[in-house]
């Protein structure tokens, strides 16, 4: 059964840890236990009773793999089976949502059916291979929303990158999206300023790589 601290529990449900200390106080909700530490831990079960939420499917894990490109399909083919592969050694009930689209597209069919089944208190764990598979900006959002429902997101590879690189990525990400709302010559030249960041990045770390 997953636990949380007092500063966990209050956030979750939108209250003060004073809140929850005033509740033990007078008896209106205690913590499931209390450690060694002398610190209060708190039941999902309880979450769910305040903030009436009803769970009576058996849940599963679900593996997310996601590219950006149709152009990126064997990529995504790749991730499958990685993902395949780990999940299956959990030896537990699972199922792996593919998409294809922009990190920042938050209306991507496979993103908005993981959502429906963690709201739908259908999903134990989310597993994807990097942080940026399952959104570029909003992941934070997204395991807040999936913790409510006792769900966690489990990142596999948690190499991380240069802030140059992260924000390069970002611009190319934004740029990428703007560029195919436009026409004609803006179109191309916003193109062509994405195809240079790429470059330059691609130079940046083959510098790095021989240093």
């Amino acid at each position: 059964m997953k636990y949380y601290s007092i500063h966990e529990f209050s956030k979750l449900i939108g209250r003060t840890p004073q809140t929850l200390r005033n509740w033990d106080k007078n008896g209106t909700l205690k913590p499931h236990h209390t450690g060694a530490n002398g610190y209060r831990y708190y039941s999902h079960e309880q979450l769910k009773q305040v903030l009436n939420i009803k769970d009576d499917k058996e849940k599963k894990i679900i593996g997310y793999c996601r590219v950006s490109s149709n152009k990126q399909k064997d990529d995504l083919q790749r991730q499958v089976e990685n993902m395949e592969l780990y999940l299956s050694s959990l030896q537990q009930p699972y199922e792996i949502i593919t998409d294809i689209g922009s990190g920042i597209n938050y209306t991507k069919k496979g993103l908005r059916q993981l959502i429906k089944k963690i709201t739908n208190n259908e999903v134990e764990k989310v597993v994807v291979l990097y942080k940026d598979r399952l959104l570029r900006f909003g992941f934070e959002l997204v395991e807040y929303i999936a913790n409510l429902h006792g769900c966690e997101i489990e990142v596999i590879d948690h190499t991380e990158k240069t802030e140059e690189q992260e924000l390069v990525e970002d611009l190319v990400q934004i740029i990428t999206v703007f560029s195919c709302k436009l026409q004609g010559k803006r179109a191309n030249k916003t193109r062509k300023m994405v195809q240079e960041l790429i470059e330059e990045e691609g130079e940046t770390e083959e510098g790095e790589t021989n240093d």
